[in-house]
């Protein structure tokens, strides 16, 4: 937990989404302060004509390389939150060839009591993490 879901365009090999994955992995290690086996990811791909980012008015061009990441987690600071951003870029950029202008993020915030890892029990409330 943080579980992450990316979205992109289909057409990269194996070995592309895993370079991605593991550079999100590390981004949110670093900046949630994660444990490392602390992984849960989902690549969705699509055709490029049903992925429309635009830019909400903000001149931010996207190409066919654009990401969108989204992380539902428990409660973060800001401050952890842009860090993530940031990390997320550099780790995309230097190991994948993503520019930023191509990375969109949301972070959607739950609590405790909605997560289940497994066997129908709430670990976070149960005290098994």
């Amino acid at each position: 937990m943080p579980l992450i879901k990316i979205d992109i365009v289909e057409g990269r090999s194996d070995a592309q989404v895993k370079t991605l994955l593991d550079a999100a992995h590390r981004a949110l290690v670093d900046s949630f302060e994660v444990p490392e086996r602390d992984r849960f990811q989902i690549v969705n791909e699509h055709p490029a004509s049903r992925m429309v980012i635009e830019d909400t008015g903000l001149d931010i061009p996207r190409t066919r390389n654009v990401v969108v990441v989204s992380v539902t987690s428990r409660p973060r600071t800001e401050a952890s939150k842009v860090k993530f951003y940031q990390r997320l870029c550099r780790e995309l950029q230097e190991k994948c060839g993503i520019d930023p202008s191509d990375v969109m993020v949301s972070i959607v915030i739950n609590s405790d009591a909605d997560w289940s890892f497994g066997h129908g029990r709430a670990q976070f409330l149960t005290g098994e993490l």
